[in-house]
């Protein structure tokens, strides 16, 4: 399996995704899931 690597502004709007969705009261691994993205990709951002 391929990695792909993220671009700066592809990140910006990953993470405002999850910021929205965290203010909406979802659990932090629902919204990681909703972006597509792995725990470990969250976090090291």
């Amino acid at each position: 399996m391929g990695q792909k690597k993220h671009k700066p502004e592809e990140i910006v709007a990953k993470l405002r995704q999850v910021d929205v969705l965290l203010s909406q009261g979802r659990p932090v691994a629902e919204a990681i899931r909703t972006i597509s993205v792995t725990p470990f990709t969250y976090y090291r951002w």
